[in-house]
C-alpha cells in the first residue's frame, strides 16, 4: 500500500507485543504507528470487541489528541460457548493460568472449534469512529501446548490449514493469517484510499 503522505496513528495499547506486531504488519507503509500518551487508562466494559475497540481508540485520542487506532480481540472457543472472548486477557491471572484454564475446560469436549477475533476502530482527533474493520482466524485447540512465539493463547491454537500452533509458526507466517493482520490489512487499505 502507498500512502499519500506520513501519517502518525496512536494505537491504543499497553501491551508492547501487539504494538510490535502491527508495526510489523505495515512495515511496508508510510504510517508509524506510536503508543498513547501518559494517562492512557480505557474502561473496558463493553460487552463486544467492537464496543471495547471503541473505547480503547477513543481513549487513546482524547489522551494524545491525535489520530488512534485500537483493536480488542480474544479467543473465542464453540464448546465453550464462545468463552473466554472479550474476557480472553483477563480470563486469569497470568498467561500461562490462562493457557491451563483454558485446557482444563475444554478436555471434555471432542469439539476443538475456535477462532480468535480482532475488531479494529479508527478514530479521529475527536474521537469521532471513521472506520472499523474486523478480523477472524479460524482454527482449533490443540490438545498440548506446543512453541514458544507470539503471546496471549497462540502455543494451544492451531489455524486452519496449519498443522502446529500459532506460537510454533515464524512472525511472518502468523501475520499473514492472524486476525490481527487481517484487520490491519483492512485499514491500511481504507488509509490508502482516503488519506
Amino acid at each position: 500500500m502507498e500512502s499519500s503522505l506520513f501519517m502518525k496513528i496512536v494505537f491504543a495499547t499497553g501491551n508492547p507485543h501487539k504494538l510490535k506486531e502491527i508495526k510489523e504488519i505495515a512495515g511496508d507503509t508510510d504510517i508509524t504507528f506510536v503508543l498513547p500518551a501518559k494517562g492512557f487508562n480505557p474502561v473496558e466494559n463493553g460487552k463486544t470487541f467492537e464496543e471495547n475497540s471503541l473505547i480503547k481508540a477513543r481513549e487513546a485520542a482524547r489522551v494524545s489528541q491525535s489520530l488512534a487506532l485500537a483493536d480488542d480481540s480474544g479467543l473465542c472457543v464453540e464448546a465453550l460457548g464462545g468463552e473466554p472472548g472479550i474476557y480472553s486477557a483477563r480470563y486469569a491471572e497470568t498467561p500461562q493460568k490462562r493457557i491451563d484454564k483454558l485446557l482444563s475446560a475444554i478436555k471434555p469436549f471432542e469439539n476443538r472449534k475456535a477462532k480468535f477475533v480482532c475488531a479494529m476502530t479508527l478514530v479521529n482527533e475527536n474521537g469521532d469512529k471513521i472506520f472499523s474493520a474486523i478480523g477472524e482466524c479460524h482454527g482449533k485447540i490443540a490438545w498440548q501446548q506446543a512453541g514458544c512465539g507470539g503471546f496471549g493463547y497462540d502455543p494451544i491454537f492451531i489455524a486452519d490449514g496449519q498443522d502446529k500452533t500459532i506460537a510454533e509458526l515464524s512472525q511472518d507466517e502468523k501475520n499473514l493469517i492472524s486476525h490481527r493482520g487481517k484487520a490491519l490489512r483492512k485499514v491500511l487499505k481504507w488509509l490508502g484510499e482516503n488519506y
